[in-house]
């Protein structure tokens, strides 16, 4: 079919990866049994998807520069000039990094910044990959755990209370500027939450390190007593183990815990703290690898940098549920927008206008165009380009990525 691409994806091998859960979707063997993080759809020079055009192989990036207005439509080709999302497969079989990612204005600065001091694209102190933003949705392809947004600071500091209750002379007094931070009547939640995440990154090896060894033992301890949040308490000592001397060990207690089930979604607008837990999710973001860490990583942490970009506001996203065989998740950028899609043996036109990206995460859908088919088995994915409207039949049920409707992409 000359006007929808089978795309080939670049796939990211990180150390929080599974070793099965995008093979499996993929329908791929991995030897090697290396952890496969990330499927990457889309036009970032991070990690480009390729098809196939004209007798051989070219990046989606590359095709699109070529004529963006061709591949992208007029309005979109004039606004953005490349493909302005990036659509991800995602599986965390361990927790990713504590994180934010900046605001528009932020990503510039902080690009222009690092571009005159000379650090290196590929240097681990960089910041800024590029000068965009990254608001982004992730969408459960299983059952999936999210840490997302600032907790009120009293509801954090009747969970530290709770923690350290049974803690040693030193841990307890090293916490104190937390515990003081959250107080009641000291001052607005933006004030609070500023300077307890402050204190926590301020705390010292010797506390960091007695913050573990006391998350390593209450955590089994605390799941018994306080079963209501066995949870927090077991992730936490979970941290511990994977990350010790890491200050991200205690975000179940700062970071709202979110249980999302297959097809319901969390929309984060940038500057929301958030770490992705354990799952298989498919994740739509703007074309952007702007990431700021915030703890759970080995990585580098800038958390002067990371405070800056931060929304220190109380935060829990909504949980966005489906509905119909086509929903469109509400978000609120110009950039992207995530529809589901599910196919019951009969033949539609394809309810997303191009461009797009399809990804199928069951069953077998069936394009059709001026009498030509591509069929797309379960982990299979296309580029749909502007004006292509094709049809759609089959019994299937797809993630799709694309522009939001009414509203101008300029």
């Amino acid at each position: 079919m000359d006007r929808i691409f089978p795309l080939i994806n670049r796939v990211k091998h990180y150390a929080w990866g599974s070793p099965e859960w995008i093979p499996a979707l993929l329908g791929r063997p991995n030897p090697s049994g290396e952890p496969w993080a990330e499927l990457w759809m889309g036009a970032h020079p991070g990690g480009p998807s390729t098809l196939k055009f004209q007798g051989g192989e070219i990046s989606l990036g590359d095709l699109i520069q070529r004529d963006p207005a061709r591949w992208l439509g007029g309005e979109a080709g004039r606004a953005f000039g490349t493909l302005p999302f990036l659509f991800k497969v995602l599986a965390a079989e361990k927790p990713l990094s504590i994180q934010a990612h900046p605001n528009l204005e932020q990503a510039r600065q902080g690009w222009e910044r690092e571009n005159r001091e000379g650090v290196a694209l590929d240097d681990p102190r960089r910041n800024y990959k590029d000068a965009n933003h990254k608001p982004e949705i992730l969408c459960a392809l299983s059952p999936f755990t999210a840490m997302c947004g600032f907790r009120e600071p009293e509801t954090i500091l009747r969970f530290l209370e709770t923690f350290w209750g049974e803690a040693g002379t030193f841990l307890r007094e090293a916490c104190v500027p937390l515990g003081n931070a959250l107080a009641p009547g000291g001052g607005p939640a933006r004030t609070a939450l500023r300077d307890f995440f402050s204190a926590l990154f301020g705390l010292s090896p010797e506390a960091r390190k007695a913050l573990t060894d006391h998350a390593l033992e209450a955590g089994p301890r605390l799941k018994r007593q306080v079963p209501q949040y066995a949870a927090e308490w077991e992730l936490a000592a979970r941290f511990a183990e994977y990350y010790p001397e890491d200050p991200g060990i205690i975000a179940p207690f700062y970071l709202n815990l979110l249980a999302l089930e297959p097809g319901e979604a969390i929309y984060l607008p940038a500057g929301a703290l958030h770490a992705y837990v354990r799952g298989l999710g498919v994740e739509l973001m703007a074309n952007s690898d702007n990431v700021l860490r915030g703890g759970l990583t080995p990585k580098h942490i800038d958390t002067t940098e990371l405070t800056r970009i931060l929304r220190f506001v109380p935060f829990r996203p909504e949980i966005l549920k489906p509905g119909g065989d086509c929903f469109t998740y509400p978000g609120e950028c110009r950039e992207f927008a995530l529809s589901a899609i599910r196919g019951r043996g009969g033949e539609v036109p394809f309810p997303v206008p191009g461009p797009a990206i399809a990804v199928v995460s069951s069953g077998r859908a069936v394009f059709k165009k001026d009498g030509e088919e591509l069929v797309l088995n379960r982990g299979a994915s296309a580029f749909i380009p502007a004006g292509a409207g094709p049809s759609i039949g089959g019994s299937y049920t797809l993630y799709a990525a694309g522009l939001p409707t009414g509203r101008r992409p300029g």
